[in-house]
């Protein structure tokens, strides 16, 4: 990289993109809470927006792959910026049409621009910060503004939404689509303009590949665990939200939304804190030892939010909508739930750390693979939603407990590699 050239500019833009990505991944949350009350969904119907954005992964994961190695980062960055604009846009739209049809239609078009965007940020901030450990600290930087936004984002929505549960109606939720739409055109102007250096290509060596990551029988248990842990994280504090913010008559705890969308920041924020930590713990502790720890405790965590009565309340700690923190009066097991955040934020790494090692030449594909398996953030959440309508909102989070038992069986048992007779070196 040329010493006299600032890239300051659009490493800033990767930045707002991170906040972007999850940003508009953690709209559907308290817009589940509002098509809930203005479109009469059930809990299903509720979790239809994450699942539109999730699933939008399983289609593009391995084509946004095949664009990047042909047309490069900042084309790809580009396309994938319109295709955010438009599919918050739409969402704004629906608002004003009053459909849920175009809202889930905004969501799923949403969905394959955060996964273009996230197969674009990370390697474009490391050949921007010119790779090793300044690369390394870009991207560190640029998921922590990741958390920051899925903090805000549920306390924002949730403020916008107010006290009155007769007027949550797509329109309250507009200035958080306007902020969307404005980073995403401002992303646009300056990337479009700005020169950025493009990664070596790949394919100008032909490699020969005889097998597939599917070859790998601890990459199989990886990519199983990669499709839970984004439905447990997504899951916890989705369902969380509706349960508090629903009536009593249908087995809510008719929290205002105001308050329960702190609750939920808070665990957006724990997840923040929990990468912090994890980021320094991880020169100490092995992926497999990590995953099995936070694995374990969430599993607990989750058993005693299902198992504590719901009478016994706390007054729990929370990130406010004016960015200070105070005091909620929640059921204990709402807190347990918050308190996973701090489980699900190293998770990630942790799964693909352990999924990938021994894969050599095979790592690039595996990643398009996991990719795909982000979908379950949008399937394991409908299914929990399901469970909530024909049970209750509690029982439905054994759905999140089974997730979390298989998250440690794949640290204890799947994550070994079996198959370390087969080729791996790069061969021409």
């Amino acid at each position: 990289m040329t010493k006299n050239k600032s890239y300051a500019l659009p490493i800033a833009m990767m930045f707002a993109l991170f906040f972007m990505i999850a940003f508009v991944t953690g709209l559907p949350s308290p817009m589940g809470v509002i098509v809930a009350k203005q479109f009469g969904a059930s809990n299903f119907l509720s979790q239809l927006g994450f699942f539109a954005n999730f699933i939008a992964y399983a289609f593009m994961g391995i084509p946004a792959g095949i664009l990047l190695e042909r047309i490069g980062y900042k084309k790809t960055a580009l396309i994938a910026v319109i295709v955010g604009f438009t599919g918050v846009g739409i969402q704004f739209l629906s608002g004003q049409l009053g459909s849920f049809i175009v809202y889930l239609s905004g969501a799923f078009i949403s969905g394959f621009s955060m996964c273009m965007l996230n197969t674009v940020v990370n390697p474009m901030l490391n050949t921007l910060g010119g790779g090793g450990k300044k690369g390394n600290q870009l991207i560190q930087t640029g998921g922590s503004l990741n958390s920051v936004a899925a903090t805000i984002v549920p306390v924002l929505v949730g403020y916008l939404m107010g006290a009155n549960a007769a007027e949550r109606t797509i329109d309250k939720a507009n200035p958080a689509l306007y902020i969307a739409m404005g980073i995403f055109a401002m992303v646009f102007v300056v990337l479009y303009i700005m020169e950025i250096p493009e990664p070596r290509l790949i394919g100008k060596v032909k490699i020969k590949y005889e097998h597939s990551p599917l070859s790998f029988r601890h990459f199989i248990f990886g990519a199983i665990a990669i499709f839970m842990y984004v439905g447990i994280e997504i899951g916890i504090p989705s369902t969380a939200n509706l349960y508090m913010t629903s009536d009593a008559s249908t087995g809510g705890l008719a929290i205002d939304a105001t308050i329960a969308g702190s609750v939920v920041g808070t665990y957006w924020f724990l997840m923040m804190i929990g990468r912090i930590f994890g980021a320094s713990l991880a020169s100490r502790f092995t992926s497999k030892a990590m995953l099995t720890s936070v694995s374990l405790l969430g599993l607990i965590f989750v058993l005693l939010a299902i198992l504590l009565p719901v009478t016994t309340t706390v007054s729990m700690p929370v990130f406010q909508s004016d960015i200070s923190f105070g005091f909620a009066n929640v059921p204990i097991g709402i807190m347990f739930l918050i308190f996973c955040g701090l489980c699900t934020s190293v998770m990630w790494g942790g799964i693909f750390n352990l999924a990938v090692e021994g894969l050599g030449k095979y790592t690039e594909a595996a990643s398009g693979i996991f990719m795909v398996m982000v979908a379950g953030g949008g399937i394991l959440p409908l299914i929990q939603g399901k469970v909530a309508d024909l049970t209750s909102y509690t029982a439905s989070y054994w759905v999140i407990f089974f997730g979390l038992a298989y998250m440690l069986f794949y640290a204890l048992i799947g994550s070994k590699n079996v198959n370390k007779d087969i080729p791996v070196e790069v061969t021409l």
